[in-house]
């Protein structure tokens, strides 16, 4: 039998989730230096090498995979000892369902679920799509809202599959300042945005930077760089620049920011998932999931 603690399995967990040594440290509040301790003290006890080290961080090598996904089931086990012991200090009120979405879904379709839900208790968190299927995958996650892009791909390859819903999707669109040129137009050409200021958000590893139209023609001038939304929005209201949005941000929208679509170019869609990890889910999982179904397509409608 393998000799390990519950310490070093959360420690595994929390390297898979974060994608680096230095990340999960940062989240545990350990040193660097004893996370790769304890994670070659794992892959000693274990007789096998559990992450391939890469420029960008770490992976899980398929030994790896195997290890996590029986750490996520034991910590789950834990947790679920922990939870019904508080259940029922609580008098057998369910603990949070854990949700993970990308920030334009947290602030424009979360807020409407979130008001459609009582007696369940919701815990946020908000990451890239990349970050939260590891997070699925850990077992740190109930569920996630996640942005599909063409050709719309599932999230995750692995096995068993992750559970993947499409709730809506829509076109990409761009925000403009009220007294921007563009305001009280409904359609712009592509060509006509070669001029204009971005402000963007970086994605972490490989993906490209967000805000700028996809399609257009040239390198776009990006002189802001901002992953809040409100900062950027902002930006937007004042005339500095101009940003792409999704569908799904609409609702979150302030009233000094004007949508505008575009035209001569092929269509940019994105599509709206929820995702939870595999097997049955739990009633209060479930509730959740319902509440962001209807808020999706209250939106989308």
């Amino acid at each position: 039998m393998l000799d390990v603690s519950s310490v070093d399995l959360a420690i595994l967990r929390a390297v898979a989730q974060r994608g680096s040594f230095t990340a999960a440290a940062g989240e545990l509040g350990y040193t660097q230096s004893a996370v790769s301790k304890r994670v070659r003290a794992l892959e000693t006890a274990t007789g096998r090498r559990l992450f391939a080290r890469e420029r960008t961080g770490v992976r899980l090598t398929p030994a790896g995979e195997v290890v996590l996904r029986h750490a996520a089931a034991a910590l789950d086990a834990l947790g679920a000892i922990e939870r019904d012991l508080q259940d029922d200090a609580n008098g057998g009120r369910p603990g949070p369902v854990r949700l993970g979405a990308f920030a334009s879904a947290l602030a424009g379709i979360v807020p409407a679920a979130l008001a459609l839900l009582a007696g369940v208790d919701v815990m946020l968190r908000e990451g890239t799509s990349a970050a939260l299927v590891r997070a699925l995958r850990a077992g740190t996650l109930d569920l996630a809202l996640l942005a599909g892009v063409p050709p719309f791909h599932p999230p995750d390859q692995r096995d068993p599959p992750l559970a993947v819903e499409h709730l809506a999707e829509g076109n990409l669109r761009i925000a403009v300042g009220a007294t921007h040129r563009f305001a009280g137009r409904r359609t712009v050409d592509v060509g006509e945005l070669a001029d204009e200021r971005w402000v963007v958000a970086h994605q972490e590893r490989d993906d490209h930077r967000l805000g700028a139209w996809p399609g257009m023609p040239g390198t776009p001038r990006a002189p802001f760089v901002a992953r809040d939304w409100l900062s950027k929005l902002r930006l937007v209201a004042s005339g500095a620049a101009i940003t792409t949005v999704p569908d799904v941000l609409l609702p979150a929208l302030p009233p000094d920011v004007r949508t505008v679509g575009i035209t001569g170019g092929s269509a940019e869609r994105r599509r709206l998932l929820l995702v939870r990890a595999p097997g049955p889910a739990e009633p209060a999982v479930e509730h959740v999931a319902a509440a962001l179904r209807n808020a999706a397509r209250a939106s989308s409608g």
